[in-house]
């Protein structure tokens, strides 16, 4: 008969290749079941978007054979449940993740956008709060420009905004109580006070993650939300451009600053470079080359990854349906490819 103890024993030999120890030390082997013709068992992993679920489930399998029964039926399920990277959580959400640039242009509302619904394509339960309350792009890319969201009293009494929930996610912008038409001439102490309204005024439920579109630059707001709630990381956006990079490299230095300290998760190239259709081999560095991943190797941070600049990234944008969604474009890959990066990054930071 083959026992717990030997499949745990087997299981042993399997690491987490990030995480660098086994799976039985990290718990990550659940409802072991062990009958006369198979074995079945859950591994956790520390996210859905893991870019290695294949190869610990492939691990498993190959341990079990070679340490317990190479005949016997394997059942894997493969499932995932999110921690927090802080000590304390925001109504639910168990990780915040800054999206910043040093300057505007340089597609951060998009990389945002795109890296909250490739999570949420994975499984995670996502939000995005656009914090950019001079320039709210959201609604736009989202097609939800005339959405007004509901109240509703909380256990206290008191009103909560219920956010909007469009692709899978939920959505709350400045955008949504404001004229778009109209200009939004924020004061430092009114521009504070609104974001807080954003982050503690609404049911946001219970959420793996919430991407926050920072504004550009290094202000009240980005000290604000870095010193009030509990980020659990930031993403600095660049593009190749020489200035841009001169930007972000101001901006994360800044979440490195005594008082902050909030942890760099990694830096993303964006408009790395174009390709025309109909030379899909040819690559042209309209604005300079591997700014961003030169950045990245100056701090020794992960370079989470570059996005070259495509049309069809631009039009997702415009016509309230991000490329994200697409699944089988090639242009929705990138920002996949990032997000698991960003969400492999966050569980070692985590687990260290």
């Amino acid at each position: 008969m083959i026992t717990k103890e030997q499949v745990l024993k087997a299981l042993s030999y399997v690491d987490d290749p990030d995480l660098k120890k086994d799976l039985v030390t990290l718990n990550m082997i659940q409802n072991l079941e062990v009958e006369q013709e198979v074995i079945k068992f859950d591994v956790v992993l520390t996210t859905p978007a893991c870019p290695l679920k294949d190869h610990i489930e492939h691990a498993c399998r190959n341990a079990i054979t070679h340490f317990v029964d190479k005949d016997i039926k394997v059942d894997i399920n493969m499932t995932s449940r999110v921690i927090s990277n802080t000590d304390t959580q925001l109504h639910g959400i168990k990780n915040i993740i800054l999206v910043s640039s040093g300057k505007g242009g340089v597609g951060k509302s998009t990389v945002a956008a795109n890296l909250a619904l490739a999570l949420a394509e994975t499984g995670a339960k996502t939000g995005l709060l656009d914090a950019d309350i001079y320039g709210p792009s959201v609604p736009l890319m989202f097609g939800v420009e005339g959405a007004k969201p509901q109240t509703k009293k909380d256990e206290k009494g008191q009103n909560k905004i219920i956010p909007v929930e469009r692709h899978g996610i939920k959505l709350v912008s400045i955008g949504f109580f404001t004229d778009p038409s109209q200009p939004i001439p924020w004061r430092g102490p009114m521009a504070t006070s609104a974001i807080k309204q954003l982050f503690g005024d609404v049911d946001w439920g219970e959420l793996d993650y919430l991407i926050v579109d920072m504004p550009p630059g290094t202000g009240d707001i980005h000290i604000t939300v870095s010193q009030t709630y509990p980020i659990a990381g930031a993403i600095v956006v660049t593009t190749p451009q020489q200035v841009a990079v001169a930007d972000a490299n101001k901006g994360l230095q800044m979440f490195r600053m005594e008082g902050i300290n909030v942890p760099i998760l990694g830096v993303i190239e964006n408009m790395a470079y174009f390709t025309p259709a109909e030379l899909p081999e040819n690559k042209y560095y309209i604005f300079g080359k591997g700014g961003g991943a030169e950045l990245a190797e100056q701090y020794s941070l992960p370079f989470l990854g570059e996005v070259p600049l495509i049309k069809a990234v631009a039009d997702g944008g415009d016509n309230g349906y991000p490329i994200a969604l697409d699944k089988d474009d090639l242009s929705a890959q990138y920002f996949y490819e990032i997000a698991q990066r960003m969400a492999q990054q966050l569980a070692i930071i985590t687990h260290s």
